[in-house]
């Protein structure tokens, strides 16, 4: 896969971009594009306890879709949050950079202060609180295809994943993802073996906030791990990725019923590979293959949720083109599906 660096560095690190550049010139702020007027409508008929958003925000493609004009990435990545977030569809946002490296406080502080007060950010962990044995890539230097020895870590997640997101995000935090990358897991013990790390894990955090997990092998999601994460008022996201059951399947075997809040990420076309669908798909302002099987099964489980608890779902540009687009079709079909529209 290439380098994510200007998506998911840190913003306030990167050097401003050649365009907006100049002694004494400040560039106008970005603004977001004018909604068609059906889908403001759309956003006033869901159900208040859905939020929808998308996976980062610094997508120039998105012009003339959630931003006025087009943007370098750079600039978007570092303003353009303010303006997404008046988008009527887009009341939440996945933050992807943390996976690579734990923001700072006041850099969670930053997001939070963009954004209304009901809007909401799912924040993934950084990736060495479930990376089991560290990938043989030449990013991960001299420590590939070693042991990792934060794996499953509270006191390691608990200061530096946990407490700058609670401590910066304030209400504005949603569910904080720890996602397990697929992993020869059999080799270490199989499911029963990270059921046992995932509950010391588990009870070791702090509470208060909502903890969810994606699995991305399919074979750890057993009853043992349904029941792990209701014993700690963790939740299983529900992930629509080649490699897992669907939507709807992964709800049934989760103890979805017994949550006390949906989260899910539609992530990756099921004919797709990241590399494939990065080249196939950017600038990310179209939808080039819709899938309307996913986009039946994420509406579902959306309404099989009871309207009094929260329910986020994520999309990513990769599920079938341009998640604002993507995003626009799902909750039209859940309002057809649950009758919302009179």
């Amino acid at each position: 896969m290439a380098p994510q660096l200007d998506l998911f560095a840190d913003p306030s690190l990167d050097p401003p971009p050649a365009a907006d550049r100049g002694a004494g010139k400040r560039s106008a702020p970005i603004g977001p594009a004018a909604p068609p007027a059906q889908l403001a409508a759309l956003a006033e008929r869901l159900p208040k306890n859905m939020r929808f958003g998308t996976s980062s925000w610094a997508y120039p493609g998105w012009a003339g879709i959630v931003y006025d004009l087009p943007h370098t990435q750079q600039r978007l990545a570092r303003e353009g949050l303010a303006a997404y977030a008046r988008h009527p569809l887009l009341r939440a946002a996945g933050i992807d950079r943390s996976y690579y490296a734990p923001p700072r406080t006041d850099e969670f502080a930053a997001y939070a202060a963009a954004v209304p007060a009901d809007f909401r950010f799912l924040v993934k962990a950084h990736e060495a609180c479930t990376t089991a044995v560290w990938p043989k890539h030449q990013r991960y230097g001299k420590v590939r295809g070693q042991p990792n020895e934060r794996f499953l870590d509270p006191v390691y997640a608990s200061e530096f994943v946990v407490a700058p997101a609670v401590e910066g995000l304030g209400d504005t935090l949603g569910p904080l993802l720890f996602q397990f990358a697929p992993q020869d897991f059999g080799a270490l013990g199989g499911p029963r073996w990270l059921v046992d790390r995932l509950r010391r894990f588990l009870d070791g955090l702090p509470r208060g906030p909502l903890y969810a997990v994606e699995l991305r092998n399919r074979e750890l999601m057993t009853g043992a791990y349904a029941a792990a994460l209701a014993e700690f008022g963790a939740v299983h996201c529900i992930n629509v990725y080649p490699s897992m059951p669907p939507a709807r399947t992964q709800r049934a075997r989760t103890r979805q019923d017994q949550a006390t809040a949906l989260v899910c990420r539609w992530m990756l076309h099921p004919s797709m590979n990241y590399e494939r669908a990065e080249a196939r798909y950017d600038p990310f302002d179209a939808l080039v293959d819709e899938d309307p099987g996913n986009r039946d099964e994420v509406a579902h489980v959306c309404l099989q949720t009871e309207l009094d608890l929260p329910v986020y779902v994520i999309v990513n540009n990769k599920a079938e083109g341009s998640s604002p687009r993507t995003i626009a079709k799902l909750a039209a079909r859940i309002v057809e599906l649950g009758g919302f529209s009179g």
